[in-house]
C-alpha cells in the first residue's frame, strides 16, 4: 500500500507516519515513484501504536513492544501497571469532576466558605498531573 493509503486506512497524517518511520516503529517496504510503501500489516500496527498512546505509553516504551524483526511482543506486566496507572487517574479525576458539580450547585455565598470547595483545593494543590510526550 503506498503512503496514501496508509494515511486513508489509519486516519494518521503522512507527517506522523515519517515520523513514527524515523522512530523505528514502522517501516516502508520501497517506493513506488516518490511515494513510500507499506505492508498492509503496518495499518494494524498503527491501531497498536494509536490504542498504546491513548492509555499513555510514550513512543520509547511502544518501540519496546516490538522485536527487531517487527514482531510484537508485550510485556504483560508493564500493561498492568499502565491500567493501574490509569485506574488512578481516573479516581482523580473523578474526585475532581464531583469537586467541580458541587462548587456549581454550592449554596454558600462564596466557594471559600464551602468546606467540600475548600477539599477540593487542597486535593488540587498536592496533585500535579503528568505530561506525555
Amino acid at each position: 500500500m503506498d503512503i496514501i493509503a496508509v494515511v486513508k486506512e489509519s486516519g494518521l497524517p503522512a507527517s506522523t507516519l515519517r515520523y513514527y518511520e524515523e522512530k523505528g516503529l514502522i517501516r516502508s517496504i520501497g517506493r513506488q515513484g516518490l511515494k513510500r510503501v507499506f505492508a498492509p500489516s503496518t495499518v494494524e500496527r498503527l491501531a497498536l501504536i494509536t490504542l498504546a498512546r491513548n492509555a499513555g505509553f510514550s513512543l520509547d516504551e511502544i518501540a519496546t513492544m516490538f522485536t527487531p524483526q517487527g514482531d510484537i511482543d508485550i510485556d504483560r506486566v508493564k500493561l498492568q501497571k499502565k491500567a493501574e496507572e490509569l485506574d488512578n487517574t481516573i479516581k482523580h479525576l473523578s474526585a475532581v469532576r464531583d469537586g467541580l458539580y458541587h462548587a456549581a450547585k454550592c449554596p454558600a455565598p462564596s466557594h471559600f466558605e464551602c468546606p467540600t470547595f475548600k477539599k477540593l483545593l487542597a486535593r488540587a494543590g498536592k496533585v500535579r498531573p503528568k505530561r506525555r510526550d
